[in-house]
């Protein structure tokens, strides 16, 4: 099983995990004042994933490991290419990412880029991250089971993307950012 995770704000409700079970997409989600940390951990001893896709920072930039060649105290190569927030600026999100990737060290997990995912399949066109997307639009652009999921939020939907993302990974299908010694994005 592949699962994709929107991750929030630890307590804020914000968070989104999306995998297939039995041809089916299935989300769940965390509530305010729930710890989606204890969720995802929940989540994984239940249904013991092989790949998680998760959207947030897995590393820091490489000058904080003493890595030779490595200046950038803000960003890592994966996040100048491709525009993307700073690991140090998203601080106690990155540092829980990490952690949670430390406590899941049985299960592969790659860092996803969903918002450049979007980019590349032209979801924009669809509202994507606006007010009021399209959902039915996005759901059909993206085919297959994923055209069924139930979508309740910009969360879901990047939790979507994510899983949809774990899936082009594992057909070695994704386009990655970064190096592999300091931190890579796939999208």
């Amino acid at each position: 099983m592949v699962c994709g995770i929107d991750y929030g704000s630890k307590m804020a409700g914000t968070t989104s995990v999306c995998y297939i079970k039995e041809g089916v997409v299935k989300i769940e989600r965390s509530t305010k004042k729930q710890d989606a940390d204890a969720m995802i951990l929940a989540f994984c001893q239940r249904e013991q994933p092989e790949l998680i896709a998760l959207d947030a920072p897995l590393s820091l930039p490489g000058v904080y490991s003493a890595k030779d060649g490595f200046q950038d105290y803000f960003y890592r190569v994966c996040d100048k290419e491709l525009k993307a927030m700073s690991p140090m600026f998203l601080g106690g999100l990155t540092a829980r990412a990490m952690k949670l990737k430390a406590m899941l060290s049985e299960i592969k997990i790659i860092e996803a880029y969903p918002v450049f995912r979007a980019k590349a399949l032209e979801l924009h066109k669809f509202g994507y991250r606006g007010k009021t997307p399209d959902i039915k639009a996005i759901l059909n652009k993206l085919g297959g089971v994923f055209a069924t999921a139930e979508i309740l939020s910009s969360h879901d939907m990047d939790a979507l993307l994510c899983l949809e993302i774990g899936q082009r990974f594992l057909q070695k299908k994704t386009q990655r950012s970064g190096l592999v010694e300091e931190g890579v994005i796939y999208y």
